[in-house]
């Protein structure tokens, strides 16, 4: 080979080199956890992104959880990412529904999704079609002291009967069943979730929060029938709407209430207050109406492709990564929640095992009362779950209220 031939093919290659840097493609991410632990968890998944795929350069834009929330619309409308963080369920669909997000059936069936992660897929499917991914979820149920169980002889219920039973021995003992925080609304909540996905199942559940059931409806009403059997025997703690969720951790810390309807969040205080993992147990709320598939409450962070986005195919291919059962895993563990994933592994701790087990296996997804609903509806809908909670007389009056406030909320959406 000639001087000029060796000139020309080294010109070449730094010609090809320079054009493949050139034409990399640029893949815009924008996310709201700007804590350490989703700031850790994102960095590790777009480095092995990057990794995997050097012709794809990300940017990765980071926002506060709060500000995100009100930029979302703006930057979806006018500026958008190519990949963009939010949430499922009702909470994603006026984005839907204004066209501001991209069906991706495709990204669902091409990586096995409708099976891997079939517990997610209600709270992400809108018309018939999948609008975004899960990347992490937590569970809700019934954290107990289990101690406090054996010393009663109660064994864990399964069943309605079996619940109240436990109650009334609780109760008799002079240890209070149920202890609860209502300060703030939002814990009452999560035991109506329960008690109306038991009652009446996913589907009607998702019905009343969509505000295609009223609130005075018979099957909500018998939802409000098993409340009662709660309520009125006193088997919640007094002065509850004096109390944080936290603040409400004390007395089962104490010995004096037994049992908490609550987030496994609530794990990390209780063993920080002194509880042991033996003091300390989990359980699914009970099944109510044997009829009724058992779907569980599990708030899902998800990821979406807008439909304004520039790069749509790297979009896929950043979704269909992070929903690999090896991902989902490495981030969980960081996050110290569950993978959507149900071949995902999970850390080594007993909570967040039966969460994964549970939430596998759920017939269904509900992503809590005030991400389920419309915001001045759940503010409406809590501050009546409170107060029935309080003042049990008033039902029909807080039912009828919030068959109002509902026939407003959804003539205006």
């Amino acid at each position: 080979m000639t001087t000029f031939f060796k000139r020309a093919s080294i010109a070449a290659l730094i010609a090809a080199g320079s054009m493949t840097a050139a034409s990399a493609a640029e893949l815009v991410i924008n996310f709201d956890g700007t804590d350490p632990a989703p700031k850790e968890a994102f960095q590790m998944v777009i480095d092995k992104f990057e990794e995997a795929h050097p012709d794809i350069d990300v940017k990765w834009n980071l926002f506060d959880h709060e500000g995100y929330k009100t930029s979302i619309r703006n930057f979806l409308t006018a500026d958008a990412p190519d990949v963009a963080a939010w949430y499922a369920g009702n909470r994603m669909a006026p984005f839907v529904e204004a066209g501001l997000f991209e069906a991706i059936d495709d990204v669902w069936e091409d990586n096995g999704l409708n099976e891997s992660m079939a517990s997610t897929a209600g709270s992400l499917t809108i018309d018939g079609k999948k609008w975004g991914v899960p990347y992490t979820y937590y569970q809700w149920g019934i954290y107990y002291r289990a101690d406090i169980f054996k010393e009663n002889g109660i064994d864990v219920p399964t069943t309605w009967e079996e619940f109240l039973a436990a109650c009334a021995t609780l109760k008799e003992a002079g240890i209070t069943p149920i202890t609860i925080g209502t300060k703030y609304l939002w814990t009452a909540a999560g035991v109506f979730d329960y008690l109306n996905l038991r009652q009446n199942g996913y589907h009607f559940h998702n019905d009343l929060t969509s505000g295609k059931v009223s609130y005075t409806d018979s099957r909500t009403q018998a939802t409000f029938d098993r409340w009662e059997e709660l309520v009125r025997p006193g088997y919640f703690i007094e002065n509850h709407a004096g109390m944080s969720w936290q603040e409400a951790l004390a007395p089962m810390v104490q010995g004096k209430a037994a049992m908490y309807v609550m987030g496994n969040f609530a794990v990390a205080p209780l063993r920080e207050a002194g509880l042991t993992d033996d003091q300390l147990g989990f359980m699914q709320f009970p099944s109510i109406n044997p009829d009724i598939a058992m779907a569980e409450e599990a708030p899902t962070d998800t990821f979406h492709i807008p439909s304004n986005a520039k790069n749509k195919e790297d979009a896929k291919k950043f979704l269909a990564f992070l929903t690999s059962k090896e991902i989902q895993g490495e981030v969980n563990k960081i996050l110290g929640q569950l993978p959507a994933h149900k071949d995902a592994e999970v850390a080594d701790d007993k909570f967040i095992e039966a969460g994964f087990e549970m939430l596998a296996n759920a017939k269904g997804v509900a992503q809590f009362y005030d991400r389920d609903a419309p915001a001045e509806m759940a503010k409406a809908g809590m501050e009546g779950f409170q107060e029935f909670m309080i003042k049990p007389d008033r039902r029909d009056a807080i039912l009828k209220r919030l068959d109002k406030v509902q026939a407003k909320v959804y003539k205006d959406k």
